[in-house]
């Protein structure tokens, strides 16, 4: 049985709340309309009965509209307003929603209508049951429930590409509430010449750079199962659980993923902004105790001494003129691969730190 890609399963991840959103609220309205109507033989005719196969089909739509709505939201609609502030981003997204949702209730009322009557839905009598819907309050009642579960899954999605993906679903399940400790690989990427580059383009051109900077790393810390920790100026904190960031050496593979997604930036970087940024980074890993820390805002924290190592590590690049080095413990650790190759650089001593520790340089192989 074929797996889903690591990049699949990242906009499922992203794309499944949307449906289950919609299908939550919808159950809970639908259960208080069910309430209010309890004697189904007293509606309005154009009011389609509560049936089993109809709590069946709309149950499913709703959840196929919820998902259909995450889709665009993810692949289409979120671009558009990449730019624009959270309340012209709301208010966009809304009245463009809107327009998609009204098509969606008309095709979907007459499926409905015609599952019931048992009749085409090209038929006259299932027509005439739609405008009788349309201009009732039952209609204004189900946009107001529509446009509800629209305002929540947006918000939502606003949400959780603040935080991240994961982070919220951490927050809902609550699994660091209390500090666990585990394995974890951390990779500090740092831009090269970031001083010289600020000077030259000045603070806003910078931070246009920066961001399609990240841009470029995206798809590559996905597919390979990475997690954005932090970004702090031009630097990026990128960690793995250990298991899945060994796995197919998919933390080395991140790396130069990273570096070829930049290279084919090189002509968008100079055109824009008359320069190429490039990076180094550093790779370690080790225990760490993460945990949500915070009092005026929570965040996903982690602590230990393999955060502090794999920064002094980063320091080494530049004496050592080596873009990425990771340390000799990580490296017995990774899978045998022909793509790339380690060179044991000895042991260093690292700043601050009484330990010394031995560094490699990995190096790519080309074909």
């Amino acid at each position: 049985m074929m797996s889903l890609s690591a990049k699949n399963k990242y906009y499922l991840k992203r794309i499944l709340p949307f449906g289950i959103i919609w299908l939550a609220i919808s159950l809970l309205l639908l259960w208080s309309d069910y309430a209010v109507l309890a004697d189904q033989s007293q509606v309005d005719e154009w009011v389609i009965p509560i049936t089993p196969a109809i709590f069946v089909f709309s149950s499913v739509s709703v959840f196929i509209v919820g998902c259909l709505v995450g889709a665009i939201e993810v692949f289409v609609v979120n671009k558009l307003f990449a730019n624009q502030s959270f309340p012209k981003k709301i208010i966009g997204k809304f009245l463009l929603y809107t327009t998609v949702l009204f098509i969606l209730v008309f095709i979907l009322y007459l499926i409905a209508a015609s599952i019931v009557s048992k009749e085409s839905v090209f038929s006259k009598s299932v027509w005439n049951q739609y405008v009788q819907f349309f201009t009732s309050i039952t209609h204004v009642s189900t946009w107001v429930q529509l446009l509800f579960s629209l305002l929540v899954s947006l918000i939502y999605a606003e949400v959780s590409e603040n935080l991240g993906q994961n982070i919220l679903y951490n927050f809902f399940t609550g699994r660091y509430h209390k500090p666990v400790d585990e394995n974890r690989i951390f990779m500090f990427v740092d831009m090269k010449d970031s001083t010289t580059i600020a000077e030259k383009l000045g603070h806003k051109n910078y931070f246009k750079l920066l961001k399609d900077y990240y841009r470029s790393f995206s798809d590559a810390i996905i597919k390979n199962y990475g997690e954005v920790y932090q970004y702090v100026g031009d630097e990026i904190v990128i960690t793995w659980n250990l298991d899945d960031g060994l796995k197919q050496n998919r933390c080395i593979q991140c790396f130069f993923e990273m570096k070829t997604a930049l290279e084919k930036q090189t002509q968008n970087f100079e055109k824009k902004y008359n320069t190429i940024p490039n990076f180094k980074a550093a790779m370690h890993f080790g225990e760490v105790t993460t945990g949500e820390i915070g009092a005026l805002k929570k965040d996903i924290f982690f602590t230990g001494d393999v955060l502090n190592t794999t920064a002094r590590i980063l320091g080494l690049t530049t004496k050592l003129k080596e873009d990425f080095l990771i340390s000799e413990p990580l490296s017995r650790k990774l899978e045998t691969s022909e793509d790339y190759s380690l060179e044991n650089l000895g042991t260093k001593t690292l700043k601050g730190k009484t330990k010394s520790i031995q560094v490699c340089a990995v190096h790519y192989l080309s074909q």
